[in-house]
């Protein structure tokens, strides 16, 4: 993919000067979702990373895990590490006989300031249990032992789970995986293009109340706190917006799905996700949606000496 098919997605304003641009790809679905808006190459594959949790805590539910509520939330979220979702984690893994020493993302701080303070004032370093990926592990291992399948090697692309998440990542979007990789957690990435990604959120988030796909959009709605965290992004917008379902990815994948059918993806060519909020909420209001209970989120304050002096806007 050329750098040159890429388009300005959002610019940063300082004491009235263009300081940078993030250039990028987004697309936002019409409530009908017929594609209303597209900006960049949004038919190019990208990797969703993240924000794919919500097809991976689908695929463990429909593999016969027992997750619901804030569980069925964490399976899809990308948690901040705090204590709570410590605490939610080991119950998941605990129900299906198994413990932190069965997770196979990597150690990490959690992203939660308090709690990184906590652990080091105690003496303790990065765990598995605080990686923000926790809880999508648990629950795939959790699937892992509802369907009989062995945990050990349940990252390995052919394990009978990933299969699964596969499958489901490649039904709701109509495309089949361009590229398998690995994700910065350890488990497979399935490649799929922009437009895909946003029609796969958009079909969970208006699937037929009582069905699998709304359960774990549900879940995100009821529990924002624990797809983020105290602060997080994700979980403020969740809850400025009742019904949306959103979910960031790293390299600046951020998606948002109401519950009017109106979905946007975005990815920032750059892997920043600063202005990715923005962005998202700008194609939102082009394609028609109501985006206006989440006005604090359509700029981000750029400070200097402490106080605003410019802010970053979508460019739509």
């Amino acid at each position: 993919m050329s750098l040159a098919e890429y388009a300005p997605l959002a610019e940063v304003v300082r004491s009235g000067f263009v300081e940078s641009v993030h250039f990028g790809s987004a697309v936002a679905l019409s409530a009908g979702g017929e594609v209303a808006v597209a900006r960049g190459p949004v038919h190019a594959p990208v990797l969703p990373r993240s924000s794919a949790k919500p097809f991976q805590a689908l695929a463990c539910l429909l593999a016969g895990a027992h997750l619901q509520g804030p569980a069925l939330a964490i399976a899809a979220g990308s948690h901040t590490g705090e204590d709570f979702h410590v605490r939610l984690v080991a119950e998941i893994l605990g129900d299906a006989g198994l413990g932190f020493g069965d997770l196979r993302c990597p150690p990490d701080w959690p992203e939660d300031e308090a709690a990184r303070q906590s652990l080091v004032r105690a003496g303790l370093g990065p765990s598995r249990e605080r990686m923000n990926c926790s809880g999508k592990h648990a629950a795939m291992l959790a699937a892992a032992v509802a369907a009989g399948a062995p945990t050990a090697g349940y990252l390995d692309p052919g394990h009978f789970v990933q299969e699964r998440v596969r499958s489901v990542v490649e039904d709701l979007s109509g495309e089949k995986a361009a590229h398998v990789a690995v994700d910065g957690c350890g488990a497979p990435l399935f490649g799929i293009s922009l437009t895909g990604l946003a029609r796969a959120v958009r079909a969970m988030a208006v699937s037929a109340p009582g069905t699998p796909p709304r359960a774990v959009a549900d879940a995100m709605r009821a529990h924002p706190e624990y797809v983020g965290g105290t602060g997080h992004v994700n979980t403020r917008l969740m809850r400025a917006l009742p019904g949306a379902v959103v979910k960031g990815g790293a390299e600046g994948v951020l998606v948002v799905a109401l519950a009017s059918g109106e979905a946007a993806a975005v990815k920032a060519i750059d892997g920043g996700p600063r202005a990715t909020t923005a962005v998202a909420l700008a194609a939102l209001r082009a394609a028609g949606a109501d985006v206006s209970a989440a006005a604090e989120f359509t700029t981000v304050p750029v400070l200097g000496g402490g106080v605003p002096v410019g802010e970053i806007s979508a460019v739509f």
